[in-house]
């Protein structure tokens, strides 16, 4: 039986603010729990919040961060320290190289403990780059390279920036974000049908995205062809599932055929009723949501950045196109909406590179691993577990 170890993962937002890095804390908690893991959330307060709560067996702290960005993130690093204190953590697991990783770096010596920092995204919009531009970054990347016992990577990408940045890769654990592939499961045909007709939808193609409604998403693409798309496929509906601060603006835009859905709870029913699952963004760490998708065996179309380089192997499990590129993504769509047959084997072989790799149990695993050899100052043997192509 695994020793009981103390974790505190610090991180800009938790429950019930809903993004990816939450989402895994969360699906990943009780895993970590039976694994001897006793997590305490370190995160900022936003109004209507409570200081502290337990949500699902987490302790979750939630500190005010009053004025402007900078004083915001002064003031949270320095309520999190006499926290941190009182807690004694035997690990600080910080969720970016901002903030958190700040905070954490701070508390170190203060904890007496190791520190881990899970870099979130990687590209031209990712975490690395935008320290590196920022102001002193080359100094703060320095000092996190000297002070951090390992950064996680979730993909080949981030794991080549780390690499760039002069990390060594026994210090770059490839742990990847995981997937509950029992709750994002297929249906059977019959219970597939009824579920469409459950949510209002017939024998139409159904193309989903899920997720936010921001800019870096380039939902605006997807609505700007969907004309073309209905053109040929003038039943095909197009379920944009979730919120962001672009939603007003893509509403105004949208035409026939797109329904919106704001923010839903369980995005596993619209899922499993599609055909097709877009993620149209211009830069991802691993994205959770085209995680859910493959698991649910939806064929993924994707752009050919961050984590989808690693689980889409084009043409085989779905399909990936380059960034930006919209004739790129209306050609691909229509070809995956037009060949049922081929549609549905890239979905089961999706599904199956999801459940051998990226499962929850075996991330925890690994987490907890990791957890075990920053506190005993050993060597993990990451350097075997780099990320494969495809």
């Amino acid at each position: 039986m695994n020793a009981l170890i103390r974790v505190a993962l610090i991180t800009q937002s938790y429950l019930p603010r809903v993004g990816g890095a939450e989402r895994q804390i969360a699906e990943q908690a009780p895993l970590l729990r039976a694994l001897g893991v006793e997590l305490h959330v370190i995160t900022r307060q936003y109004p209507g919040m409570a200081p502290f709560e337990v949500l699902g067996g987490v302790a979750v702290h939630r500190l005010p961060t009053p004025g402007p960005k900078a004083a915001a993130s002064a003031a949270f690093t320095l309520g999190a320290l006499p926290l941190l204190r009182r807690i004694r953590p035997d690990v600080l697991h910080a969720f970016s190289l901002f903030s958190p990783a700040t905070t954490a770096l701070l508390a170190r010596r203060l904890c007496d403990a190791p520190v881990v920092v899970k870099v979130l995204r990687g590209g031209s919009h990712g975490d690395l780059v935008k320290l590196r531009r920022g102001r002193l970054g080359e100094a703060r990347m320095a000092l996190l390279r000297r002070q951090v016992s390992a950064f996680i990577a979730i993909s080949r990408e981030i794991d080549s920036e780390l690499a760039q940045a002069g990390v060594p890769a026994a210090r770059r654990p490839f742990i990847p974000n995981g997937v509950d592939t029992a709750r994002f499961a297929p249906l059977p045909p019959a219970a597939r049908a009824a579920l469409r007709r459950t949510l209002g939808l017939g024998p139409e193609p159904v193309v989903v995205f899920t997720g936010r409604l921001n800019a870096e998403k380039h939902v605006g693409l997807l609505v700007e062809l969907w004309p073309a798309i209905r053109a040929h496929l003038p039943d095909a509906t197009l379920l944009l599932v979730g919120t962001g601060y672009q939603e007003a603006e893509l509403r105004a835009r949208a035409g026939a055929g797109i329904r919106f859905t704001g923010r839903v709870d369980d995005v596993a029913p619209f899922l499993r009723a599609a055909d097709v699952f877009v993620l149209p963004s211009a830069a991802e760490g691993l994205s959770n949501a085209l995680l859910e998708a493959m698991s649910t065996g939806v064929v993924p179309l994707a752009t050919a950045v961050g984590g989808a380089l690693d689980l889409i192997e084009d043409g085989r499990n779905g399909a990936l196109v380059p960034p930006g590129d919209a004739a790129a993504l209306r050609e691909r769509l229509l070809a995956l909406l037009t060949h049922e047959g081929e549609r549905q084997e890239m979905g089961r072989r999706a599904r199956a590179r999801v459940v051998r790799e990226y499962a929850l149990p075996a991330v925890a695993t690994r987490l907890r691993t990791l957890y075990d050899c920053v506190i005993a100052h050993r060597p993990f043997g990451w350097e075997q577990t780099r990320p494969v192509e495809g």
